[in-house]
């Protein structure tokens, strides 16, 4: 009851977002090109909601439940947001729950980096794209990433996770062996194709994956969200502290 009330009301939200947008059409025209020759992915994008990644395409229903290993299943089946989802003490929402974040987001691209700034809590992570290896670091709220090129998709590896967020709205569940690889391929001047598997062995007995198409937004900017300011739920007991 309590997650089809919550997916009611994500959808419902989704659902007003997507009828705001008009008559908007992508631009169109091939995909830009940096100095290096290499896609240019900087702009702003919308992306679909995705509060059920169980779901591999958006609004599909009948999909078949994630492979989950049976610390996993546990997990999943005692996690209830009301006992404290850590986004509601605004604490980070993760690389995963923040690409599949309803709010748009920014990339900023060199030759060397890839600036990655969500809407949503203003959250921001920068990621070497020359192709570099992994740090060695404390365990990461969002992890380590690091990006590689395969010919015109933009690889980005991320490890090394603290196993604190939630992969989605809904709260599917991952520890800190989390992998996930993210293939960025600009298709067309006003389109990106996001794919983003996940492995986790502690979670799941096998990678999955979704597939989404970003669009491009010229005629938005990213706006300010702070998620401290006014969050009266938190301050007033309504909104309970994360147990971890």
């Amino acid at each position: 009851m309590r997650r089809s009330l919550l997916m009611m009301m994500m959808m419902a939200a989704a659902s007003l977002a997507w009828g705001q947008q008009g008559s908007f059409k992508p631009p169109v025209g091939p995909a830009p090109k940096m100095a290096d020759g290499k896609p240019d992915f900087s702009g702003v994008w919308d992306r679909p909601y995705v509060p059920d990644m169980s779901k591999s395409r958006p609004n599909q229903i009948g999909e078949p439940e994630l492979p989950f290993t049976e610390w996993g299943m546990s997990e999943w089946k005692n996690y209830h947001a009301e006992e404290g989802d850590y986004t509601g003490a605004c604490l980070p929402f993760g690389t995963v729950r923040s690409m599949n974040s309803p709010m748009p987001v920014q990339f900023v691209q060199n030759g060397k980096y890839m600036s990655m700034n969500f809407e949503v809590d203003n959250w921001f992570q920068i990621v070497p794209i020359d192709g570099r290896e992994h740090r060695k670091s404390g365990p990461l709220w969002s992890g380590d990433s690091v990006g590689h090129w395969e010919g015109d998709t933009l690889v980005i590896d991320t490890v090394n996770f603290n196993g604190r967020t939630k992969l989605d709205t809904i709260g599917h569940p991952h520890s800190d062996q989390l992998h996930v690889v993210q293939r960025f391929t600009r298709t067309d001047l006003g389109h990106i194709s996001h794919e983003i598997t996940i492995d986790d062995p502690k979670t799941y007995t096998k990678p999955w994956k979704n597939t989404r198409i970003f669009t491009l937004r010229p005629d938005w900017e990213i706006m300010e969200y702070s998620c401290e300011e006014n969050n009266k739920s938190l301050w007033e007991g309504r909104i309970k502290v994360p147990k971890y």
